[in-house]
């Protein structure tokens, strides 16, 4: 199993490996404390619950592609008592395929990348799961791709897009940030590392982290456009997560939907097995209320 790894901790525990070391370097040490770990291994060996999650990408040919997104999900059923199985989806095949094979799925993510292959594919699973109601969580490219699909199906902005795709678009819903405009060097120069983010109250993401600011990891070169905010809120969109100063949109939900989230940074990368990330811990969450047909 992919979570067994994370038995590794008890399993020399109880071998005596720790005691071994110790005595071998001749230093004293106390009794470590190891009740985490025991927890979690309780959770692995007996979960309460089991789901599946759809990881809609455009690198699914390699294993490890998004794996720091694999490893969040196995965190966040241990925060939840529940066995995870991610499934990875090619997001080429959804541009031709029926979209609806997403409903045997608890929840779904679509994760970042660069380039245009593969995009209309995953815009199509995102209007799946907004209309069907099925948990959604976007991540960098993910919500950009979230925010064009809105104004394409909900705003009728059938031409919106990003600048990455094209640009020269008339209605680039994702655009440059400011000190990229300039930028014709690309190696290095996105931005980079961890930067604040205030969030709204009340909103899903003020709900999942109990905080009303955060620090969160980014790798991105473009940006959701302010020019359009005003006309999503009036559309039920909610900019839940923003800058300090307002002027970067960080996280966006979408009303009346029991988990659509999208965030323009990396939460994977802040996620541990003692700590899941607190949207991949609501996802599956929420992932856990959704009922599916088992396939036989």
């Amino acid at each position: 199993d992919c979570d067994s790894i994370y038995k590794i901790p008890m399993y020399f525990h109880n071998q005596g490996l720790d005691q071994k070391i110790v005595d071998h370097l001749n230093i004293w040490t106390r009794s470590p404390d190891l009740s985490q770990w025991s927890r979690i291994e309780s959770r692995i060996d007996r979960p309460k619950h089991e789901l599946r999650v759809g990881i809609v990408g455009k690198y699914t040919g390699v294993v490890d592609s998004y794996k720091s997104i694999f490893e969040s999900l196995i965190h966040a059923g241990i925060s939840n008592e529940a066995k995870v199985y991610p499934e990875y989806i090619d997001a080429e095949a959804l541009e031709f395929d029926e979209v609806d094979k997403l409903d045997k799925y608890h929840a779904v993510i679509v994760p970042g990348g660069f380039g245009g292959r593969g995009i209309e594919g995953k815009i199509n699973a995102i209007k799946y799961l907004r209309e069907n109601k099925i948990p959604f969580l976007g991540i960098c490219l993910g919500m950009q791709l979230a925010a064009i699909e809105f104004a394409r199906n909900v705003l009728m902005i059938e031409d919106a897009t990003s600048i990455e795709f094209d640009e020269r678009s008339p209605n680039p819903i994702i655009h440059y940030l400011e000190d990229q405009k300039e930028v014709t060097k690309k190696g290095g120069t996105m931005r980079l590392g961890a930067y604040p983010c205030r969030l709204e109250n009340p909103s899903q993401a003020y709900s999942s982290y109990g905080s009303s600011e955060v620090s969160e990891r980014h790798r991105h070169r473009f940006e959701f456009n302010l020019v359009y905010k005003s006309r999503f809120e009036e559309n039920g969109v909610i900019f839940s997560g923003l800058s300090p100063d307002g002027e970067l949109v960080e996280i966006i939900e979408v009303k009346n939907h029991p988990f659509f989230v999208a965030c323009q940074f990396h939460p994977e990368l802040k996620s541990r097995p003692t700590d899941s990330h607190p949207l991949f811990r609501d996802l599956v969450k929420a992932g856990l209320t959704r009922e599916i047909v088992v396939e036989s």
